[in-house]
């Protein structure tokens, strides 16, 4: 049990997405407490998919003990007009309801990929503004997050002017590891973020250096990303794990790993995989880099 607690307190930084893992939610939720995880990152599916509704799965997550980290995702949200709009408004006070139920703080928002949504950045942060404001009620926060094959917003860079120019408190960005690696954005650009207004941070790398095309990019995206620490990209994902610490991200570090080979695999073997990659950038990344005596070199969760 003292173990347990340690190696908690260790990881208490990061959680899992349960996108990685196979089966049902109860068993998913009982691999990551078991691997010492203390949050989940949680999609729309792992409720409406369960057998007994979308409620019982709210159950199970609270039942687990382990904080939600988020709720994702809304896709293809701004730069409609008209009915197209109106329907997406439906379904995002949707997502906020089952959000809000299961006590998670964040909704992912990812950018558009839709050939009928405006190019007009003016519209996208109008949009982006509303969705905000609906939140806002609430408590919820929401991470817009850049796409790397999105059809206007396509790197953190760009949605954090996205996000700057809807200038709403609850409105701010997401960073995800494998769109700032596909795309190959300048990690030097990140000194131009507010730390306050990144609300999520997903890791995860690939095994080859480069997507040439879009397709390639969202066929690696969603069947074959690995866990930090198992890519090609080790040198410049630690760079930007250290980039944003230094910047003063004090939120969740979530990995978002996509695999096809993991989703056939037993539980605890993934999560284990997991494990190891967070006590490794905890304990060997972040704690390394700025020593301090006796402690975990990690900035406190935000709450």
């Amino acid at each position: 049990m003292t173990h347990r607690r340690s190696l908690q307190q260790a990881i208490a930084g990061f959680g899992m997405d349960t996108i990685t893992l196979a089966g049902p939610l109860e068993a998913k939720l009982e691999a990551m407490a078991e691997a010492g995880f203390s949050q989940v990152m949680l999609k729309a599916n792992d409720l409406v998919g369960h057998p007994q509704g979308w409620r019982a799965a709210v159950k199970a997550v609270h039942a687990s003990g382990l904080r939600g980290t988020g709720f994702q995702v809304l896709r293809d949200f701004e730069g409609l007009s008209g009915h197209l709009h109106q329907y997406k408004v439906d379904i995002a006070k949707a997502m906020l309801e089952m959000c809000a139920v299961l006590g998670c703080k964040v909704l992912l928002a990812c950018s558009s990929t839709s050939t009928h949504a405006s190019t007009d950045p003016d519209h996208l942060a109008r949009d982006l503004r509303k969705l905000a404001m609906l939140a806002l009620p609430l408590g919820i926060r929401i991470a817009y997050e850049g796409l790397s094959w999105g059809r206007t917003v396509n790197e953190f860079t760009t949605s954090w002017d996205i996000v700057t120019r809807a200038d709403c408190p609850n409105l701010g960005i997401g960073i995800d590891s494998f769109h700032i690696l596909a795309a190959k954005t300048p990690l030097a650009a990140m000194d131009d973020l507010d730390a306050s207004r990144i609300f999520l941070v997903q890791l995860s790398d690939f095994m080859w250096q480069e997507t040439r095309t879009f397709e390639e990019r969202m066929a690696t995206a969603r069947t074959f990303r690995v866990f930090p620490g198992e890519g090609v990209h080790t040198p410049q994902l630690v760079e930007m794990v250290l980039k944003l610490r230094d910047l003063g991200y004090a939120g969740d570090w979530s990995f978002e790993v996509f695999n096809d080979d993991y989703v056939q695999m037993p539980l605890p073997f993934v999560a284990e995989r997991a494990r190891r990659s967070a006590l490794w950038l905890a304990e060997e990344v972040l704690r390394t880099a700025q020593p301090l005596p006796n402690q975990l070199r990690l900035r406190a969760v935000r709450g």
